[in-house]
């Protein structure tokens, strides 16, 4: 048996059900790069690029699974959600590689909350991605509650990710409830590993808004002052 198939087959048994390997360590190494991002690390991106391709797999059971009948399911929502982060961490990837080799320290972003301007044209749009993507995935087989679920945990992440990149406060708010969600849908689905990330990651989101809004209330405060 050769590595890779080992490790695609591999389980741990946890009371009466099982876990897939490359679930747990998809689980670790997103951990670890949710760390070495807070630190401002360029190794937080690969390592995180790792983690979503192995997620990737896990949930689409279907299409890697080689043992449990749980893994059987493809949560289309889960598992494009993986190759979004892939993109955007490829792409962050290539913006810190290129800051750290110009010896650049400034942060990327500035944080602000969304213009009123921008929320007439972002709350339609959310609401378009949001149905059109629960058109794609009941198309692709999905059905029931966690259709709704696994559409949201989807549109949220691209909320949110996009949402980061052009520093607007109120979008870790999307994340806190992409976790809280998340956390409920992946324990009732068998994903343990999944649902016990999301759980760990809820504190780092909700520290990244209190820290967000601070460092906005300060910039804002700096300005009237400056007037």
């Amino acid at each position: 048996m050769s590595v890779l198939k080992w490790f695609f087959e591999s389980q741990i048994q946890f009371g009466s059900k099982s876990i897939l390997v490359r679930e747990v360590v998809g689980g670790i190494l997103g951990l670890s790069s949710a760390v070495l991002g807070m630190q401002r690390k360029v190794l937080a991106w690969p390592i995180g690029i790792l983690g979503d391709g192995l997620l990737f797999t896990v949930f689409l059971g279907a299409v890697f699974s080689f043992g449990d009948e749980k893994q059987h399911a493809n949560f289309y929502g889960q598992a494009s959600r993986n190759l979004l982060l892939i993109i955007v961490s490829a792409y962050g990837w290539i913006i810190w590689s290129r800051n750290k080799r110009k010896g650049l320290n400034k942060p990327a972003v500035e944080p602000r909350w969304t213009t009123t301007k921008e929320k007439l044209w972002l709350i339609p749009a959310i609401i378009v991605f949001f149905l059109g993507s629960q058109a794609i995935f009941k198309g692709l087989g999905e059905s029931g509650t966690w259709l709704f679920v696994d559409t949201w945990i989807f549109t949220g992440t691209a909320l949110a990710t996009f949402g980061m990149s052009r520093g607007y406060v109120e979008f870790w708010l999307i994340w806190i409830a992409v976790d809280i969600v998340g956390v409920p849908f992946a324990y009732s689905n068998g994903y343990y590993p999944t649902g016990t990330l999301y759980a760990i990651y809820l504190p780092f989101v909700i520290w990244g808004f209190v820290n967000w809004l601070k460092i906005s209330r300060e910039k804002s405060l700096a300005t009237l002052q400056a007037k």
